[in-house]
């Protein structure tokens, strides 16, 4: 009996020790604590930023994640509006909460603003007005082209189109809005922030201040025997790096753990170990582009104020970009992952600095041959450097994405953020909204969409 128990025992032991061993290697503690966080930032900026009805929000961005659908039944929210905070917990546990602050954006409390930063946002800020009308243009064909992009599918996800502008030669032709988004409504761009870092990049390049072939200048990595001393500005924008640094949005993985659960994410990101050499395979992860946000911090000087300082005066100022809001995590490094917003007009603007190859008002803003070096293709991926692009080709010489423009690249986030560049045809549209079908956001929405109004143009 005693020879039994002692086995049962073992047994028992070794469960125990592989149920701890797996606890520790995957965290679900932590992976529900980044759960709650993603609820009640996504709430904050819906409720706060946006205007909306939180239970439209919840319906819309946060009930159609497949992730969620596990924690739905004993997760809760609550609202205080007073005091503009989101608190989201799971069986009464694992609370998070998310404050939203005007003229900056929603953040959690270990990413707060200092006092610096937020005068800095709100002497950016463009005095409230009444909203244009939405421009509206009177060829029925484009009306038919917006009219199919926002109009749901019989079954399957639900395209939630928040927004469409179009612009031709420089000029809005065409936009329409859902209820509750108007020309003014600042609209998370998600990772087509990434979009905004590789301009800024590229201000400095202009200024003469960075190449984008020389190393990263990160403390950590000046070592010669360090294999990330090698890693350029270059290879971090075009996600190449090869550093461990998997994305893929389970709650598990290291970009969720810096998005949510990290003050100092650029140097978190920073102290990923490499994988491979850098240049040799394509893999995208957000922690390079906080890399480069902790380069952009350090080379503008400053901290959070002197950068969103230098953002408006070289880029969103001379661009006519009014409804900009810039979030910074704790040590005030800008989040340009995802947490940038700017209204669809003023995406479209930004779109249209690069369709004119980094010009704007007569001025050059970013380096002339700018736009073909962001839309070049990298190894054979579908990514250039900041953008997504078609103007590589697959294996059998045809372009990557199957009825795109062949000219065509485009700045893309989470849920179906898109801006689209094509420069045969001097268009620039933009396409906002929470579209949660991963992989793909309504890409064929967005190819018909394209399509149509390109061929109404000339």
């Amino acid at each position: 009996m005693k020879t039994i128990a002692r086995v049962v025992l073992s047994i028992l032991s070794a469960l125990l020790l592989a149920v701890s061993i797996f606890y520790l290697w995957r965290r679900p503690d932590r992976a529900i604590r980044v759960a709650t966080a993603n609820v009640a930032q996504t709430l904050c900026v819906g409720v706060f930023v946006d205007g909306l009805a939180p239970e439209r929000v919840f319906a819309e961005s946060i009930a159609p994640l497949k992730g969620m659908r596990i924690l739905l039944p004993r997760l809760h929210h609550d609202i205080d509006r007073a005091g503009r905070k989101v608190t989201a917990q799971w069986l009464g546990h694992f609370a998070s909460t998310v404050t939203y602050y005007p003229a900056y954006g929603c953040a959690l409390p270990l990413l707060a603003p200092d006092a610096a930063t937020l005068r800095a946002a709100q002497e950016m800020a463009t005095p409230a007005t009444a909203p244009d009308a939405p421009v509206t243009s009177e060829d029925p064909a484009i009306v038919n082209a917006l009219g199919r992009a926002f109009a749901e599918p019989a079954d399957g996800p639900r395209r939630n189109v928040h927004a469409i502008v179009v612009m031709h030669d420089g000029r809005i032709i065409a936009e329409r809005y859902a209820d509750g988004f108007d020309p003014d409504t600042p609209q998370l761009g998600y990772s087509v922030s990434k979009s905004v870092v590789n301009a800024l990049f590229g201000i400095l390049v202009q200024q003469g201040r960075l190449s984008m072939d020389m190393p990263a200048a990160v403390p950590g990595w000046q070592s010669p025997g360090d294999p990330r001393h090698r890693i350029t500005l270059d290879q971090l924008s075009r996600m190449v790096s090869g550093l461990a640094l998997a994305e893929d949005d389970s709650g598990f993985d290291p970009v969720s753990t810096m998005l949510f659960l990290k003050k100092d994410m650029a140097a978190y990101a920073a102290h990923a170990s490499p994988r491979i050499p850098p240049g040799q395979q394509w893999e995208y992860t957000s922690g390079n582009t906080l890399i480069l946000a902790g380069i952009l911090r350090d080379t503008i000087g400053g901290g959070a104020p002197g950068l969103i300082r230098f953002a408006h005066r070289e880029l969103f100022d001379p661009l006519g970009m009014r409804h900009v809001l810039m979030e910074f995590d704790g040590a005030q490094t800008l989040v340009g992952s995802t947490r940038i917003y700017a209204s669809a007009r003023d995406w479209a603007r930004f779109g249209q600095l690069y369709l004119d190859d980094g010009m704007a008002g007569g001025r050059r803003i970013l380096p002339e041959g700018w736009s073909a070096y962001v839309s070049r293709q990298t190894l054979h991926s579908i990514y250039g450097s900041g953008f997504w692009t078609n103007t590589g080709t697959s294996s059998d010489g045809s372009h990557i994405i199957a009825g795109m423009p062949g000219d065509a690249y485009f700045a893309s986030g989470l849920n179906g953020q898109r801006i689209v560049i094509v420069p045969s045809k001097r268009l620039v549209i933009v396409r906002l909204g929470s579209t949660v079908d991963p992989p793909n956001f309504d890409m064929r929405g967005l190819v018909h969409l394209v399509n149509d109004v390109a061929a109404t143009v000339h």
